[in-house]
């Protein structure tokens, strides 16, 4: 595996345009080399934009025939496929002479290895200059199963753009926080962590199709026993830990503002993101105006320097917040009316474009309140599941029976629903709150060409 230094992990793979050129006595053994490399995604006559046939590849994985395969032929043998595969491929190629050549992108780390196996038929891996205005295919660094967990995350959301920053680890640790402080119980991110624990031995079987995930569910259960720890929590407010910060049920206000000013840290962090982001995609203007970069967090910051001038009673600090808003505004104005068809129409475009960016900042800052509602869901529930149980318990033998199955059916209960409500919400404020900030468009994934394999050898006849 090749190590990258820690500035490299925050971008996506480096891509490099390149040209497969083969020999044509040996260019089906190249092909066949070139797609068990699986490290080039190559170009397609009818779609230069698209790294894949349309019509071929999946149609092998259906087990249905694909073009210029007899139609009596529903599943082939493999051998037939790969042949297809091939010279389908081929014949997107441009020939000279005794040379065809492929175009398509590959990741820089993987260029001298598949050269060396190029010139074993013949063949070379030829660096082109990229085409003006197209950008290279996605593709995010999925080393080892947490980073893979992490950008899962991310391309669920979509393909980051290949200039921009790759999110992924990021993505995977305010998920944990903000799921940890809406699902905050010992007891409950214990039973989480068994939970990432199967599903990293794929055990119970039915669950297998999840494994991928088991390092979020590892991560969301950790921290959900830190917010446990801190709100006193264990299957409810049992009293079997102290509380070390606050009882959700008796400080409310005070969680809702830690609520709020934790979704602040996090939409600055996003700006900053987003400026780096159209920074890169379109240079200083784009970072500078966009209601996604600097514009926009200065308009951000100028609402929060306002709010908090005003409950700390600094009239200092409310009026330098109003200026940074205010040019914040103007610098989004200008942006926002760049796009239009200037003239009247433009100016009032920009204007209903401007207030809805400035009411999107504040519905966006106060959706972070949900974290401590749905922390304070969870708390409550537990604790109705905790004073029933305490309640049955004084009735005698029959009654300890009953409080023990109540506890017991009444912790499933709240763990099933409250699992669901955080996992739920903590993916919604990620990517609504904090991605649309981020992310401004979508890049193309990068799909490197390999051949279709198939396991049967049945030929219907």
């Amino acid at each position: 595996m090749t190590s990258v230094s820690w500035p490299e992990a925050l971008f996506p793979v480096p891509m490099q345009r390149v040209a497969v050129v083969v020999p044509r006595v040996s260019e089906r053994d190249a092909m066949r080399c070139l797609a068990e490399a699986g490290c080039v995604d190559l170009d397609r006559a009818s779609d230069p934009g698209s790294s894949e046939d349309p019509r071929a590849g999946a149609a092998f994985a259906a087990g249905v025939s694909a073009p210029g395969v007899p139609e009596q032929i529903r599943r082939t043998d493999p051998v037939v496929a790969r042949d297809h595969e091939v010279a389908a491929r081929l014949d997107d190629a441009v020939r000279r002479g005794d040379v065809a050549a492929l175009a398509g992108w590959c990741p820089r780390a993987e260029m001298a290895p598949l050269g060396a196996r190029l010139a074993e038929f013949g063949g070379a891996l030829v660096p082109l200059t990229a085409p003006r205005g197209v950008d290279p295919p996605t593709a995010l660094r999925r080393t080892g199963p947490v980073r893979g967990a992490c950008s899962s995350l991310v391309t669920t959301y979509g393909t980051p753009p290949y200039p921009d920053l790759d999110p992924s680890w990021a993505a995977g640790v305010l998920y944990a926080v903000m799921f940890g402080m809406m699902f905050g119980d010992v007891g409950h991110g214990a039973l989480l962590l068994l939970t990432a624990l199967g599903l990293a031995v794929r055990r119970p079987r039915r669950l297998a199709a999840w494994h991928g995930v088991w390092p979020l569910v590892a991560a969301a259960g950790a921290l959900s026993i830190v917010a446990g720890l801190a709100y006193g929590e264990f299957f409810g407010p049992t009293g079997v830990l102290p509380v070390l910060w606050l009882a959700p049920l008796r400080a409310p206000a005070r969680l809702l503002e830690s609520a709020v000013v934790l979704g602040a840290g996090l939409l600055l962090l996003a700006y900053a993101a987003g400026a780096v982001n159209r920074w890169r995609e379109r240079g200083l203007s784009g970072a500078m105006y966009s209601l996604s970069g600097a514009a926009g967090g200065a308009v951000f910051l100028g609402l929060a320097a306002v709010a908090a001038g005003t409950v700390v009673r600094l009239t200092w600090l409310a009026v330098a917040g109003a200026a940074v808003m205010v040019g914040g505004a103007l610098l989004a104005a200008v942006g926002l009316y760049a796009g239009t068809g200037r003239g009247p129409s433009g100016l009032f475009q920009t204007g209903v474009q401007l207030f809805d960016g400035i009411v999107r900042i504040l519905s966006n800052v106060l959706s972070f309140a949900r974290l401590a509602a749905f922390g304070l869901t969870h708390a409550a529930l537990g604790a109705l599941v905790w004073s029933g149980t305490t309640a049955a318990a004084r009735h005698g033998p029959a009654g300890l029976l009953g409080a023990v199955v109540l506890f017991v059916v009444g912790n499933a209960l709240v763990f099933a629903l409250e699992a669901l409500v955080a996992g739920v919400q903590a993916l919604r404020l990620e990517y609504f709150e904090l991605f649309s900030r981020v992310f401004e468009g979508q890049g193309r994934p990068f799909r490197p060409w390999r051949l279709p394999v198939r396991r049967s050898s049945e030929v219907v006849p």
